[in-house]
């Protein structure tokens, strides 16, 4: 069936890109981008990193604008999707008829606390709307308390830190190893506790209000008092619009190698369980909405023509004065092999090889080009970056 109308459902990096790809692909027919968010696409790794910082104005998460010339239906959140009668409910009250849909709705984040009262006292930072709060409490230099130690938890604990603010970050594990492994946890937790971080190794259990101020149960039987808890303990994907369309397997929306839910529904980002070599899982991370959207656009328009999706995970991290960047699948174990440099000071390339024959290069500091730092993994056996 040719592809008249297509209607992409969600106006982020995955949206966006699916929304190019289906233009750059020859798709000339009306396409329609629904999005519950009043802005342009931006930069959602950026809020975190360099625009938690910038100077006076925030641009540091601003994208270039967009090219692909659809209709843009912002501020309004998808209610449901008809696969039988092809149409996306929106929550207005209006349908959108289409021939195919891409589904890039993509996640939420969690909250520690329960209950409006406990809402009111803790900030996430998952949107634009969550980074503009945060940079105007931060203003008056409060005490914080970050509750997660994933790569959002350290991040937002290096940025507050650096405006001035006294920051306790609360982490059950190490921090980052379940992202990094041990060894580049260790590394990254030197940093920050030279840079300042005090440490709280509990669970949290949860949030109250203490007269307006925030206070932290932890499993240890303490509490933790400060003016502001921000709280980075992961995210929610956004389906349950999906709820009633059939759609979903064992309440995730699944796709296949092409990004495919069936032939006229496609789904990518944060929103998307598919395939890779370790499984069928969300992988939440800008490279992989932006590649998994780019594959899902040409299967909607050519099916089984288009190319299987071939992941390769890229993650970056920007904290306590250090720069990761990492191709290939984590956390790590065991010791890598050390390319070049000192991981515990200056500029380090090291790799780690899997036994399913894969591996993972890592730089710290190091200035490679991601296509670079990518054939470094792929390669058989380590080898010097020159050869790479």
């Amino acid at each position: 069936m040719r592809m008249e109308r297509i209607v992409v459902v969600g106006n982020g990096i995955a949206g966006l890109t699916a929304a190019d790809s289906l233009r750059a692909a020859g798709f000339d027919g009306e396409l329609t981008i629904v999005g519950d968010e009043h802005h342009a696409p931006y930069s959602r790794p950026a809020l975190s990193k360099a625009a938690l910082l910038d100077a006076a104005d925030m641009t540091s998460h601003e994208l270039p604008a967009a090219s692909h010339e659809a209709q843009e239906i912002l501020g309004v959140s998808a209610a449901g999707l008809d696969a039988g009668r092809k149409l996306v409910l929106l929550e207005d009250g209006t349908g959108l008829p289409y021939d195919g849909v891409v589904i890039a709705t993509g996640s939420r984040a969690r909250h520690l606390g329960t209950g409006s009262a406990a809402h009111g006292n803790e900030l996430t930072l998952r949107n634009l709307e969550d980074a503009l709060a945060l940079r105007r409490r931060l203003a008056d230099r409060p005490s914080v308390v970050v509750v997660g130690g994933g790569a959002l938890g350290m991040e937002i604990a290096s940025g507050c830190l650096s405006v001035g603010c006294e920051v306790t970050l609360v982490s059950r594990d190490q921090p980052l190893t379940g992202q990094l492994g041990p060894y580049l946890s260790a590394v990254f937790l030197a940093a920050a506790l030279g840079a300042g971080l005090e440490l709280a190794p509990s669970h949290a259990l949860g949030l109250q209000d203490d007269g307006g101020r925030p206070r932290v149960s932890l499993a240890d039987g303490s509490t933790l008092d400060a003016d502001l808890v921000i709280s980075a303990v992961g995210d929610v994907p956004n389906t349950e619009w999906l709820a009633a369309s059939g759609l979903l397997a064992n309440g995730r929306l699944e796709v296949d190698t092409r990004g495919r839910v069936r032939p006229d529904v496609v789904a990518a980002g944060d929103v998307a369980a598919f395939p890779t070599a370790r499984g069928i899982g969300r992988i939440p991370l800008w490279t992989s909405a932006i590649e998994q959207s780019k594959a899902a656009a040409l299967a909607l328009l050519i099916g089984d023509e288009a190319p299987e999706l071939n992941f390769q995970p890229y993650f970056w991290t920007e904290q306590f004065g250090l720069t990761l960047k990492a191709s290939g699948f984590l956390p790590l174990l065991g010791e890598p092999e050390l390319l070049e440099g000192d991981p515990h000071g200056g500029p380090t390339l090291m790799r780690w090889s899997h036994a399913d024959g894969t591996g993972t290069a890592v730089g710290i500091n190091y200035r490679i080009p991601i296509p670079k730092l990518r054939r470094l993994a792929n390669a058989p056996a380590a080898v010097a970056p020159s050869a790479a």
